[in-house]
């Protein structure tokens, strides 16, 4: 499906990108993608469309340092904060009041987020693989990595790398998969190596932050969010979201709807059927 494409200024400077997804038919509540950590737009790539063929727009937005998405001259303000206001002033440009919110990973901290900061903005939220309770193993892991690769010779080399840090996540991943993967976290450098399609100083929060200091509790931003419907779905072997962060949820929002992906660790590509199940059912209740 074609989409188009924008660049819009942020309150500070940097442009971010997003792609926009025009409904196929009627005039149902936008949806509003996000991203993870270290990943961009190219996530949604299959996803974005089918969700446009209910009926629904479709904006699907670049993290500032992320993909199409300017870096940040000021790595301090890699924040999900500053991310959430980047998300208002486009939904602002693109004519968007209201939409469906749907994150993944730090895409759905930023959703719960937005509840606080902007919460007349959200009428639904879809949380994938990420609640207000995250597991520090997993933050751990992507500590491990985030950041810290250098450009690779070739996109084989780039491949590999993916699998290795990856493929723990997705144990039943072949060929096909593993190339698609690559190819929507990186991108081909004009001297023709191969570099993550993010600014490595992202990574910078993990190697200042105490690691004796507890996480900040993220309940409040999640009572927020449950005043409107939510639906959250888990890789079954994730190690972000346990099954007791959900359950903390469900103490929240008793009526919270909820998907768990077989052999998916972090986080569900949303192509599995399980999840688009469960998103599309989601969908067909909000207005």
């Amino acid at each position: 499906m074609d989409f188009a494409e924008h660049r819009i200024a942020t309150a500070d400077g940097p442009r971010v990108y997003a792609r926009d997804y025009a409904a196929e038919a009627g005039h149902r509540l936008p949806v509003v993608c996000l991203h993870g950590l270290t990943r961009n737009s190219a996530d949604f790539e299959a996803v974005a469309p089918r969700i446009a063929t209910l009926g629904r727009r479709v904006v699907v937005i670049d993290a500032r340092g992320r993909g199409k998405s300017d870096n940040d001259p000021d790595p301090s303000r890699y924040r999900p904060d500053t991310y959430v206001g980047d998300v208002v002033r486009v939904l602002d440009t693109l004519n968007v009041p209201r939409a469906v919110f749907l994150g993944t990973s730090m895409g759905g901290i930023m959703t719960m987020l937005a509840a606080v900061m902007a919460p007349t903005r959200i009428a639904a939220g879809i949380l994938n693989d990420i609640g207000p309770q995250v597991d520090p193993k997993g933050v751990a892991r992507i500590g491990a990595y985030v950041g810290k690769a250098e450009p690779f010779g070739s996109w084989a080399e780039m491949i590999a790398a993916v699998k290795a840090t990856q493929g723990p996540m997705f144990p039943h991943g072949d060929d096909a998969f593993w190339r698609t993967f690559a190819q929507r976290v990186a991108r081909e450098r004009d001297d023709g190596r191969v570099e993550f399609a993010y600014d490595p100083r992202i990574g910078d929060v993990f190697r200042t932050a105490d690691p004796a200091a507890p996480p900040p509790s993220m309940l409040p931003l999640f009572e927020a969010l449950a005043r409107v419907p939510v639906l959250v779905i888990r890789g079954a072997a994730s190690d972000i979201l346990s099954p007791e962060g959900v359950a903390a949820m469900r103490r929240i929002k008793p009526d919270l709807a909820f998907a768990e992906i077989p052999g998916i660790g972090h986080a569900p590509t949303l192509e599995e059927h399980e999840a688009w199940d469960a998103i599309a059912k989601f969908l067909s209740n909000v207005e």
